[in-house]
């Protein structure tokens, strides 16, 4: 069984999470995990994230119903970063879009790329 406390979590006990759509390789969002949240997400298959404003554990799409389906979960090379594969259900981001990576910097300045979806 796969043990959290191998990873290198910060001072805080949090490690960045990137949660990336499995099918299609686009980036998703980044929010932060604990070692309960590494620990629930692979007994679960749910993407489990842990919340600094609330303080507390955040089951992606638990209040939405746009949940994150774990398809895999891969360490990076530092084992400081964490990628969740995932087979995400509805919007990713709490702005109602597919990602959170909706602002492009573009001739100098900030650009919207992408829009809300509908009825999402």
């Amino acid at each position: 069984m796969f043990d959290p406390a191998n990873l290198q979590f910060d001072r805080d006990g949090l490690i960045p999470c990137i949660a990336q759509d499995a099918a299609s390789g686009e980036v998703l969002m980044m929010a932060w995990m604990n070692a309960q949240s590494v620990s629930r997400t692979l007994q679960t298959g749910r993407v489990t994230y842990w919340s600094r404003s609330r303080a507390a554990l955040w089951v992606k799409g638990e209040s939405s119903g746009h949940v994150q389906e774990l398809v895999e979960l891969r360490i990076d090379c530092d084992r400081d970063c964490l990628l969740a594969l995932v087979n995400q259900t509805g919007p990713a981001c709490h702005t109602n879009r597919r990602s959170c990576f909706y602002t492009s910097i573009r001739e100098g300045s900030e650009q919207t790329i992408m829009q809300p979806v509908e009825g999402g």
